[in-house]
């Protein structure tokens, strides 16, 4: 059973060990864990439905209050304490894209928003109801998640948008191919939802990110149906994929996605070296990827959070050892952790560990082999449940992420550090920072940065405390020339700071996209643009 208040299923936990829960408090001190509402404390504050009655659309409060909110530290919150303040007045499961027309249809007649709904997994508030003399119906796309055709001359896969990633893979493999997009929230986030907030997967070095993925598909508006095409490659003018890709249901929902997909590969192994500093780190990875060699995923975390990782990993005497080993080898309190992948044929797998082995060299990098890198691999869609075990010991964590030029990545990267380190610094108040580069391009990096602080006396006090956090790192992401969101998407929470990112007229033309497509401004007000 998925967990109303929180991520994943209620049967999987990442409880804190004794170590982290000292480690935590001697650096930031001892939390201070908040009560939690009960479902049926939630469920007695859900108002009658405003919607008039439709088959397909059902209006009890269970429903109601699973679908109300997403997985950004505000929803969770809002999800622990109860005080949810907006709720859907009714969610509907279509089956197809017929059922998607005539609910939009029926919200046009009645004059209702709609929220399209993937897997919930938004950090960012695609999915929040906004208060409004509207009514709100969610239509969820839970039972459109089959694979529909598989084109295997052409390599392009037809699914149905609310396939969440688990079935994509489950449903290709036994035809020998993946989609191979795995983000964080691969396991309860869906095909349709990566193409809307333009989604990043942990491989795209080998992949492509979901914008390279996305062949085609259907999609329901208001005004009509759009039917995108599968085409190589075209000079046809604007490219109608890219104005679906990142439109988080302004312009319709999507119904089906053609994706192109590969066939699975022979190997893959995933390896950790340690290079003994920041500045070795990133010119390293930066060769590596501006060399082109074929790696399949590339992550590099800075000092900080390579120690925090050991820290944290448990098995102190094998931890000890290591440590010991590598300050041997030159690798010290300044070490920062690379993790690499290799995916493809065995002779592919050998030659690009040949060709990445000699830049690993020069910048004084110690291959410790694959079994830290077979650990990550285990762990890799563990990290979001690491959140409960932090909260049943009075903590609050969250990430944002931005990408820049490789010429701004230390620069950028030390600013937004340094505004969520000294955040609360008025409050007398410490946070723990620590980042990585998560995603690697020719031009330049991501920015991924976690920061852990200690609840407050109340709610309120805990949301001020994120909402300050949140603020003053954003606010470093867009005086450095960041993206408010390299993987995310805009939601709410960053709809403030597009305009730094496309400015006044790019603004505007995005507008006037929602006003074609949703001339009377049903779906999902509020999201992407700010009204």
């Amino acid at each position: 059973m998925r967990r109303w208040n929180g991520w994943g299923d209620e049967s999987t936990d990442f409880p804190l060990k004794p170590s982290a829960q000292r480690f935590l408090a001697d650096m930031i001190g001892p939390g201070h864990r908040l009560p939690d509402a009960s479902l049926q404390d939630v469920m007695a504050k859900v108002p009658p439905s405003r919607l008039p009655h439709h088959p397909l659309i059902v209006t009890d409060a269970e429903t109601r209050v699973r679908h109300a909110r997403g997985q950004s530290l505000a929803d969770w919150l809002a999800l622990r304490s109860g005080e949810f303040g907006v709720f859907p007045d009714g969610v509907a499961f279509p089956v197809n894209a017929l059922q998607v027309r005539e609910l939009l249809h029926y919200a046009l007649q009645q004059k209702v928003s709609v929220i399209p709904y993937g897997g919930g997994s938004s950090v960012v508030g695609h999915i929040n109801p906004a208060a409004g003399d509207r009514p709100v119906l969610t239509i969820s796309l839970t039972n459109m998640n089959r694979l529909q055709h598989l084109d295997r001359e052409s390599q392009i896969a037809t699914f149905g948008a609310g396939t969440p990633g688990p079935l994509v893979e489950s449903q290709l493999k036994p035809m020998g191919y993946t989609l191979g997009h795995f983000p964080q929230s691969w396991e309860l986030s869906t095909i349709g939802g990566w193409v809307a907030s333009r989604s990043s997967g942990q491989q795209s070095l080998r992949y492509g990110r979901i914008e390279q993925l996305f062949a085609g598909g259907h999609i329901e508006t208001p005004v009509g149906t759009l039917d995108i095409p599968t085409i190589p490659a075209s000079s046809a003018g604007p490219d109608i994929r890219e104005m679906i890709l990142g439109s988080e249901g302004r312009l319709g929902i999507i119904t089906d996605v053609k994706v192109r997909v590969t066939p699975l590969p022979e190997q893959e192994d995933f390896h950790v070296v340690f290079f003994p500093n920041w500045e070795e780190a990133t010119a390293a990875v930066r060769t590596l990827v501006q060399l082109k060699i074929p790696l399949s995923m590339m992550r590099v975390s800075n000092a900080r959070e390579t120690w925090t990782q050991l820290q944290l990993a448990g098995h102190p005497t094998a931890i000890g050892l290591l440590e010991k080993y590598l300050g041997l080898r030159g690798a010290r309190s300044e070490k920062c952790m690379f993790t690499f992948g290799l995916t493809g044929s065995k002779l592919y797998c050998k030659a690009a560990m040949e060709l990445a082995r000699p830049v690993i060299k020069e910048y004084g990098g110690i291959h410790t082999g694959t079994l830290l890198g077979k650990k990550w691999l285990e762990n890799r869609f563990r990290s979001p449940y690491l959140r409960h075990g932090l909260w049943e010991n009075g903590y609050a964590v969250d990430t944002l992420e931005t990408a820049v030029d490789w010429s701004n990545v230390t620069t950028a990267l030390g600013a937004i550090e340094y505004a969520l380190q000294n955040g609360l610094n008025s409050s007398g108040e410490k946070v723990h920072v620590f980042t990585h580069l998560s995603h690697l391009y020719t031009q330049g990096s991501s920015i991924y940065t976690t920061y852990v602080f200690r609840c407050g006396e109340t709610y309120g006090e805990t949301f001020q405390r994120w909402k300050t956090l949140k603020a003053a790192a954003s606010e470093q992401i867009v005086k450095h020339g960041g993206t408010i969101s390299h993987q995310h998407g805009v939601g709410v929470d960053h709809a403030p700071y597009l305009a730094a990112e496309k400015g006044a007229l790019g603004i505007a033309a995005i507008r006037s996209l929602c006003d074609r497509f949703d001339p009377q401004g049903i779906m999902n007000p509020g999201k992407l643009l700010q009204e």
